[in-house]
């Protein structure tokens, strides 16, 4: 599709709902959207390609909004490949536009495309501006590492458009979710989720950023995925990137994430949310790290304040999938978080110990009450340490 998100800027980009694993790794069940605008003025500037899947779409679409005219820049806000993969098929069709990127946007496309010349490029730093025309002018604020070090955001200054990069996107095809964030019932689900696996290691990052769109009057932003947000200011799309960027829990609530083999530590884990429940906790959240999307147990990590882990003993060590989400937690910086456990071993359990080690190398995780051993199955003679146990994890 083709909409004028604001006076002179078109949004041009595509949307994905054949792919089943963004970056191979995470599932996107409504599909993903490669967005993609257009600036008309004197000066003609695309902001970002698309993922190579969707070449023929975009390069379509971007013919027929430029309606006969010739592009003068394409600016490079990202040069991951979902954003990069048409910049090849581009200059071969318009071979005299200018590139515009950091420094490091440059170095990473020339490895990208290795072997291709860029005749025109135009290297830009923090708070540089590049004049369009009479209604349109670009002012570049580099990100560095929201999420990767070369990444470029982009104000319009005339309509207050902020071109964002990966900051404030989502998962989810545009035409399942809504062209515009105020159509979304949910857009904090699925940005959420998007926000702490694939920026959640870099808050501090993201926070500084946060700090420049602060001192600029932004009306609507554009990012490289999900919904355009209109109405910036007004909307809770600042008060969440505040609170995610600086590792503050969201929802008041206790999350239990489990690893079970045979039953026995899931049925334990299942009591101990009931347990929680029946003692007031306001919200428990619950998931099977075996069978769940560890994508989501991620986001639900993040989002309460405090957490349970139930895991089995396994080869004198931690099963698995328990093994895969707590390093996962390692990868993305989790911390500022109250924690309990869960082990089950037959015999010489070693569950509890492995999680431990792997806890208190995170930053100021607070393990409360004792680990609860669980021997095989779960017996009435277990139920008052697992009362014990949510009494600790609630008080904390």
């Amino acid at each position: 599709m083709i909409k004028e998100i604001a006076n002179g800027i078109r949004y041009i980009g595509v949307d994905d709902e054949d792919l089943d694993l963004f970056e191979s790794q995470y599932i996107i069940p409504e599909g993903i959207s490669y967005n993609s605008y257009l600036i008309l003025d004197t000066k003609v500037c695309v902001m970002d390609t698309v993922d190579a899947r969707k070449k023929e779409e975009w390069m379509a679409r971007l013919e027929e909004a430029l309606d006969g005219r010739t592009p003068d820049y394409l600016v490079l806000s990202h040069v991951e490949p979902d954003h990069s993969g048409c910049v090849e098929s581009f200059l071969e069709k318009y071979p005299g536009v200018t590139l515009v990127a950091t420094a490091m946007g440059l170095k990473f496309l020339g490895q990208f495309i290795p072997g291709r010349s860029f005749p025109s490029t135009f290297a830009v730093k923090d708070g540089d501006t590049l004049p369009l025309g009479s209604a349109h002018a670009l002012k570049f604020l580099t990100a560095p590492m929201v999420h990767w070090p070369e990444v470029l955001v982009s104000l319009e200054t005339h309509t207050e458009t902020l071109f964002s990069a990966d900051a404030f996107g989502k998962f989810g095809a545009l035409s399942r979710c809504g062209f515009l964030g105020s159509e979304d019932n949910d857009w904090a689900c699925e940005a959420r989720r998007y926000y702490f696996n694939i920026c959640g290691k870099y808050g501090p990052q993201v926070s500084s950023l946060l700090q420049k769109i602060g001192s600029e009057k932004v009306h609507t932003v554009a990012p490289l995925h999900g919904p355009v947000l209109t109405d910036f200011l007004s909307g809770d799309y600042l008060k969440l990137y505040s609170l995610w960027s600086s590792y503050t829990p969201e929802t008041e609530g206790v999350f239990v994430a489990y690893a079970s083999i045979h039953g026995g530590t899931e049925a334990v884990a299942l009591k101990l949310a009931d347990i929680l429940r029946a003692k007031g906790c306001p919200k428990v959240a619950v998931s099977d790290l075996t069978r769940d999307d560890m994508a989501e147990a991620v986001e639900d990590a993040f989002r309460y304040g405090k957490m349970v882990v139930a895991a089995c003993s396994y080869d004198a060590g931690l099963f698995t999938p328990a093994y895969n989400f707590l390093h996962t937690l390692q990868m993305k910086a989790y911390q500022n978080r109250q924690v309990a456990l869960i082990e089950n071993g037959t015999w010489a359990p070693t569950a509890g110990r492995v999680m431990k080690e792997l806890f208190t190398a995170m930053k100021n995780i607070h393990l409360v009450g004792d680990t609860v051993t669980i021997k095989s199955r779960y017996q009435e003679s277990d139920a008052a340490a697992l009362e014990a146990l949510a009494d600790a994890i609630l008080s904390a």
